[in-house]
């Protein structure tokens, strides 16, 4: 029998990023995979091949839209999609080969199959498509098994046109209809794939507001400028079913007013979240603890009840994030080398890869005014920006909230181009506890992007926007 000091279940972001820190720090390590290809849900059918379709969709977008003012003539422009998830299926590919390098490199045994717990260190991996299931003894074990799409039990999926979003990235033609069940994250960015290329989108969302989690700013003009592109919004809405006849599906929902809505389209994406996925680990044989929505119970240095198992990312309490996952995957392998870690969830940022993009991070202006925080705001316009002007992206503005008394920046939500990477510079300076002061006397190059973070922590900085 294999006798492993560490053992990892699941080889997606936190998996695999755990199981290379183990190896890293010495310890013999062996990752689990039930699926043929390594990466979970972000590489095969999650982050990875949604970003390469939102780029593909963008670049289409901006040849049929704005390239005629860029003085860019273009002919029978047309999209093919089977090219479009041929060129994804080539970028996934890639980067599960590149996770499978990074295993051989540093000496992870991979063991392919569903691990299941005998006990606490004895784990048995049962061949995927059948077969004898080999018994490994392990030291320790990080339980990083993610999640998978929440189904609405009123809804039977049938995965052909009532979807989850692990359908909607492989439908190989421009839907005329779809309805999409969720405002959030997933929702809209499949819905801006689609709307893009020509369907018609509708999307249905429970609350009032999009991106609810976030700060409620940034939904509201995301709902504006997503409107522009034709997708249509029923928010404070009901849904009550969804029904196949054909290739027709219908989705009913409840107004606000109490009246019935009916939407009718080709496909009907179902994305209202995702749940933590823990199916086959037979964790009672080790006597793990579960709490509330089928999560896995932790402690504050991710250990389950039982010494030596830990578990990480979407099984257990906080946001579904792939970087969430990969600091508690780091987290975990250096508490178990007896390190001293460190995790500020507050300040792991939180993204929406429409275009533009969205991203937060620290608290929302709604939750200062809920715990009764004294806070002063600063906002700039990206159609102010110079960069922006130029590259015709003027949508959004950078929203800077600072402690009124002491000027530190408690959080930052943006809309605009290229957020996803600028929402970083925010989390930079929230680490070391930066003022806004401090960000609004750094330089920053002109023109970029960028600017809007110095001149929104200059607003906030006794209303000194120089560009505004």
């Amino acid at each position: 029998m294999n006798q492993y000091d560490v053992t990892v279940i699941g080889s997606g972001p936190g998996g695999y990023v755990a199981a290379i820190r183990c190896a890293q720090l010495g310890f013999k390590t062996a990752l689990i995979e039930k699926y043929p290809t390594l990466g979970g849900t972000c590489l095969n059918v999650g982050c990875i091949p949604s970003k390469a379709l939102l780029d593909s969709t963008e670049h289409y977008h901006n040849a049929h839209i704005t390239f005629k003012e860029h003085g860019i003539e273009l002919n029978d422009l047309a999209v093919n999609m089977n090219q479009m998830m041929d060129r994804k299926g080539g970028v996934v590919k890639a980067n599960v080969d590149g996770i499978a390098y990074l295993m051989k490199k540093n000496k992870i045994d991979v063991l392919a199959g569903v691990g299941s717990f005998i006990d606490k260190n004895h784990i048995s991996i049962a061949p995927t498509g059948g077969g004898e299931a080999q018994q490994i003894e392990t030291k320790n074990v990080i339980i990083a098994t993610g999640s998978k799409p929440t189904v609405l039990p009123f809804i039977q999926q049938d995965k052909q046109r009532i979807i989850t979003s692990t359908e909607a990235l492989t439908i190989r033609e421009v839907p005329k209809h779809m309805v999409v069940i969720g405002g959030g994250v997933i929702g809209l960015e499949m819905a801006s794939i689609y709307a893009r290329i020509g369907a018609k989108v509708s999307v249905v969302e429970y609350t009032d507001s999009l991106i609810p989690t976030m700060d409620l700013a940034l939904g509201k003009e995301l709902k504006r400028i997503l409107g522009k592109i034709g997708i249509q919004f029923y928010l404070g809405h009901k849904v009550t079913g969804a029904t196949r006849a054909g290739d027709m599906v219908t989705v009913t929902a409840t107004t606000p007013k109490g009246e019935e809505l009916k939407l009718e389209g080709d496909y009907c994406l179902v994305a209202v979240g995702r749940s933590p996925y823990t199916a086959g680990l037979n964790l009672e044989a080790a006597g793990v603890q579960m709490e509330e929505r089928g999560r896995i119970k932790v402690d504050a240095h991710m250990q389950t009840n039982v010494p030596g198992i830990y578990a990480i990312g979407d099984v257990v309490r906080g946001a579904m994030l792939a970087h969430k996952a990969e600091e508690e995957g780091t987290f975990v392998a250096e508490t178990i080398a007896g390190q001293k870690p460190h995790i500020n969830y507050l300040l792991i940022p939180g993204v929406v890869y429409t275009w533009p993009e969205v991203a937060g991070v620290g608290y929302t202006e709604e939750q200062l005014k809920q715990e009764g925080k004294a806070y002063k705001v600063g906002s700039f316009p990206f159609k102010a920006s110079g960069r922006a002007r130029a590259s015709m992206d003027t949508d959004g503005f950078v929203k800077v909230l600072a402690d009124k008394t002491t000027d530190e920046i408690l959080g930052v939500h943006m809309i605009g181009p290229r957020i996803a990477d600028l929402i970083a510079e925010a989390v930079t300076a929230m680490e070391f506890r930066a003022s806004a002061e401090d960000v609004a006397r750094m330089s920053h190059a002109h023109p970029t992007y960028a600017e809007a973070m110095k001149e929104a922590c200059l607003a906030a900085t006794d209303n000194r926007a120089i560009h505004m």
